[in-house]
């Protein structure tokens, strides 16, 4: 494998779980920056440092599978490059900017007879496997509503492209965590019917949008509310989900990003284990209980992708889905716009 850009989702979210998959080998990583070109070989003696993507192309019957994980508005450029030299690629979220760039893509990769997928790690997170378990078994009934969450606390933004860019750039919280949310949401409840959406940029020195609320309706009929803020003091819960039988809440995030950000290894034998303090509260309130995590599984998304190019199982992701997401973002952007719904 070889992964194409060492901030932080190289460094931190594909890299190390490559490292730690049986079966795949982190052969390559592509960055043009000195201190990154550094930081690779120090922990990866045995991995090839490229500086550019031209050195990769030239070498790619060395390479089985092509990671993007380069700014947004580079990701379909580098996955098409990388299908045409024959590579299986995963690209980060966002796939593209746009559903027709997606869609393009998407075309592109089955003409080739090529394996594209989409990197949407925050499937295999506990709190959201232990919502899934929840609903898969009826315990919360009907659900009706579901609120989720992505807010941080940042009143000054950083000078990188995500935070200062523009948003047809790609920059922005929506393109940064709202495929996450609507992910999670299209997957539990099905396709989205009609959105609403409040995009505002809060900050001083920030173009694109840095706190947006989505009003989903699903074909289902349930409603989801998204959150994603980088201006909220005070969090609110991760999950609440209100169905006719009982609710589930649970505060904070999965603990996965943390640990591999101190540079754990994703095999360590307690990887995905949440405390106890982090567990979810059932019930209805006065008659609720904590409800053990379900074990969160980064490592899935890549053995199901060694599994994938090895052995033609499914891929972890499909694209139909992701390209959904993607028509969802475009209609939140168009509803911000004008005010109103946006009927899908």
């Amino acid at each position: 494998m070889a992964v194409l850009g060492y901030g932080k989702g190289g460094e931190v979210f594909h890299a190390p779980v490559i490292e730690a998959t049986p079966g795949l080998r982190l052969a390559a990583v592509v960055t043009g920056n000195p201190d990154r070109q550094t930081a690779v070989r120090r922990r990866y003696p045995d991995t090839a440092v490229l500086g550019s993507v031209e050195e990769l192309w030239k070498r790619a019957g060395d390479v089985e599978i092509a990671v993007i994980t380069t700014p947004n508005d580079t990701h379909v450029p580098l996955a098409r490059a990388a299908l045409r030299a024959g590579l299986a690629v995963v690209v980060d979220k966002p796939f593209a900017l746009t559903s027709a760039d997606a869609r393009d893509l998407a075309e592109e990769a089955d003409r080739l007879g090529q394996i594209l997928t989409v990197y949407q790690n925050r499937r295999w997170d506990s709190d959201f496997l232990t919502l899934w378990k929840l609903i898969d078994e009826g315990t919360l009934g009907r659900v009706h509503r579901f609120e989720s969450r992505f807010e941080r606390w940042r009143p000054s933004a950083k000078d990188t492209w995500r935070e200062r860019g523009r948003a047809d750039e790609g920059a922005g919280i929506l393109y940064d965590l709202g495929p996450h949310l609507i992910d999670q949401a299209v997957n539990l409840f099905g396709p989205v019917a009609a959105v609403y959406a409040e995009l505002d940029a809060l900050r001083q020195g920030v173009a694109a949008d840095d706190d947006a609320f989505l009003a989903l309706t699903h074909a289902s009929g349930v409603r989801s509310h998204l959150w994603m803020s980088a201006l909220a003091a005070q969090h609110g819960p991760r999950f609440r989900v209100l169905g006719d039988r009982a609710a589930f809440t649970i505060d904070g995030l999965d603990g996965q990003e943390a640990r591999l950000g101190r540079g754990e290894r994703p095999d360590a034998p307690d990887w995905g284990v949440e405390p106890e303090s982090a567990w979810g509260r059932l019930g209805t309130d006065g008659d609720a209980r904590r409800v053990p995590s379900e074990r969160g599984d980064y490592p899935a998304f890549y053995a199901a992708l060694r599994d994938a190019v090895g052995e033609a199982e499914p891929v972890p992701v499909e694209l139909h889905e992701v390209v959904h997401g993607l028509e969802v973002i475009e209609a939140a952007r168009r509803s911000a716009a004008t005010g109103g719904t946006v009927a899908l």
